[in-house]
C-alpha cells in the first residue's frame, strides 16, 4: 500500500514539473515575441518610413498607389550620391516629393532637351531611355524644361544641396522649378517597393 502511494506522488510530482515547463516555456515564447514586435516597431519607426507615391512625376519607374519603404538613416552616414531616388520635404508644396539624384554639391549640371551633363560629362539615364526613344521616334523630346532657366540661372550645385529630377521629365515639379534641394529636407532613400504586392522589388539606383 506504500509503494502504491509513493507510486501515485511520484506521478504527481512529474506532471506538476511537466505542467510548470510547459508554463515557462509559453512564458519564455510570449517574451520572444514581445521582443520581437518591439524590435520590429522600433525599426519601422526610426529607420524606415513607408511612402506613398502620388502622381505621375517618377513614371515609367514609379506609379501612383505604390508604396515603398524609405531609409532613414542612410544619410546620417553618407551623402546622397547620384542616381539614388530620395524621398525629401519641400516646405513650400507642404508636402514630400519623391525624386532622382542628378547631381551633387559641388556639381554642374545642365539639362538641355534630353541631353543631362553633368561636370561636363553626359549622364547616361538607361532608366528612362525607352521613353526618351519613344519621343525622339514622333520628332520631338522627352523633357520640355531645360536647366539653368531664367527662374535658376546659376548651374552649380551649392554645398549642402542636391539637384535633382523626376523620371517623367514633362510632368514633374522638380529643381528645374523649385531649385536646390537641401540635405535637411532630405527624409532618406527609397528602397523598396512592397506594395502592390505585383509590384515588389527592389529599388535600383
Amino acid at each position: 500500500m506504500e509503494q502504491e502511494v509513493q507510486h501515485q506522488d511520484n506521478s504527481a510530482e512529474e506532471k506538476g514539473s511537466r505542467s510548470k515547463k510547459a508554463k515557462n516555456e509559453i512564458v519564455e515564447w510570449l517574451k520572444a515575441i514581445v521582443i520581437a514586435l518591439v524590435l520590429v516597431i522600433l525599426i519601422r519607426w526610426l529607420l524606415f518610413k513607408p511612402f506613398v507615391v502620388d502622381g505621375p512625376s517618377m513614371q515609367p519607374n514609379f506609379h501612383t498607389g505604390e508604396r515603398v519603404i524609405v531609409n532613414e538613416i542612410l544619410y546620417d552616414i553618407r551623402e546622397p550620391q547620384r542616381g539614388e531616388v530620395i524621398v525629401f520635404h519641400v516646405p513650400s508644396e507642404g508636402r514630400d516629393f519623391i525624386k532622382r539624384v542628378i547631381a551633387v554639391a559641388g556639381d554642374t549640371v545642365q539639362v538641355n532637351g534630353d541631353t543631362v551633363m553633368v561636370n561636363g560629362e553626359k549622364v547616361n539615364e538607361t532608366y528612362i531611355q525607352g521613353a526618351i526613344d519613344a519621343a525622339e521616334a514622333n520628332g520631338g523630346t522627352y523633357n520640355v524644361k531645360d536647366f539653368p532657366n531664367e527662374q535658376f540661372p546659376d548651374g552649380k550645385v551649392p554645398e549642402g544641396h542636391v539637384f535633382v529630377m523626376g523620371d517623367n521629365r514633362p510632368n514633374s515639379t522638380d529643381s528645374r522649378m523649385i531649385g536646390y534641394v537641401s540635405l535637411e529636407d532630405i527624409v532618406g532613400r527609397a528602397d523598396v517597393i512592397f506594395w502592390p504586392i505585383g509590384d515588389i522589388k527592389w529599388i535600383n539606383h
